[in-house]
């Protein structure tokens, strides 16, 4: 277990057993088996994903959908493999497993939707602004769907955890992690960093994962300690939730007006354009892309 895993059990007096993160899902765990042979057969790794029905088809409606963009329908898994590519398969499934492992957490559904929301935005505004943020869209999606993972495994040994959100969400000044340290001794973002970790997520999302509510903090610090790609998709990801904020009135926080000037400059864009993003958003919002 790592120094961070540690101190957050120290904070807590309780194990991380308590606090209920699950497992990585066993498909990850045999894809990556076959994928360490000195010549991984895709023929049967299209078998093990084609085990799961119901994450087989979801994959097979993602990858055809329009966020990805591609010109041919993919009609089997096999051919999503070629055409996607190992790692985006994976961590698409991963996201898709996400759901399934707190199907026992109950009223979720909000929770699903705005996730599923801000993935969508993420990865759009990473398509839009590409020239000037580097994030590829894969990984800005990705990053939606777990950036707030912690959040559903928090709500197990802590019966009041949902009306805290509430109260973290309309904080003004603070950071929305220091009102659950302050209350809990521990917070969503490094819950949510550790599950992302123990399901081998790409370092630098579990890095953002980590810091998505300290931004000025991670620009307090030297540049070496963090891949260069963690601030954009940090910033990408809360001017989504913005967004989505703009064109609907839902997801309300206060997070993006804590950044805004130094979320603005790390996307390499203007105040002004944001009304016009929101916009053009209009059909990742509402679920173009899914």
């Amino acid at each position: 277990m790592d120094a961070q895993s540690n101190n957050i059990e120290t904070r807590m007096g309780i194990t991380l057993r308590d606090i209920g993160i699950p497992p990585r899902p066993s498909i990850l765990n045999d894809i990556d088996r076959e994928m360490a042979k000195h010549e991984p057969d895709f023929t049967h790794l299209a078998r093990i994903l084609g085990s799961d029905v119901a994450l087989g088809a979801a994959l097979l409606k993602s990858v055809n959908s329009p966020f990805f963009g591609f010109d041919k329908k993919v009609r089997s898994i096999q051919e999503a493999l070629l055409v996607l590519g190992l790692k985006l398969v994976t961590s698409t499934i991963a996201g898709m497993s996400l759901r399934q492992a707190f199907r026992h957490v109950p009223d979720m559904e909000r929770f699903w939707d705005a996730s599923a929301s801000t993935a969508r935005v993420s990865g759009w505004l990473a398509r839009r602004l590409h020239r000037c943020c580097w994030v590829r869209p894969e990984d800005a999606y990705t990053f939606g769907l777990f950036r707030d993972c912690g959040i559903p495994i928090l709500m197990g040994p802590f019966p009041d955890y949902r009306a805290l959100l509430g109260v973290a969400n309309s904080e003004r000044v603070h950071r929305f992690t220091d009102i659950e340290n302050d209350r809990l001794s521990v917070n969503h973002a490094d819950v949510g960093a550790m599950l992302a970790e123990s399901w081998q997520l790409p370092d630098d999302i579990v890095q953002a994962i980590r810091y998505h509510h300290d931004l000025p903090g991670i620009l307090d610090r030297q540049s070496r300690e963090f891949p260069a790609v963690v601030l954009p998709t940090i910033a990408i990801a809360q001017l989504a939730e913005h967004l989505i904020y703009l064109r609907t009135g839902m997801s309300k926080t206060c997070e993006w007006d804590k950044i805004a000037e130094e979320g603005c400059r790390v996307l390499g864009i203007e105040p002004e354009m944001i009304a016009t993003l929101a916009e053009e958003a209009d059909a990742a919002i509402h679920g173009e892309f899914d």
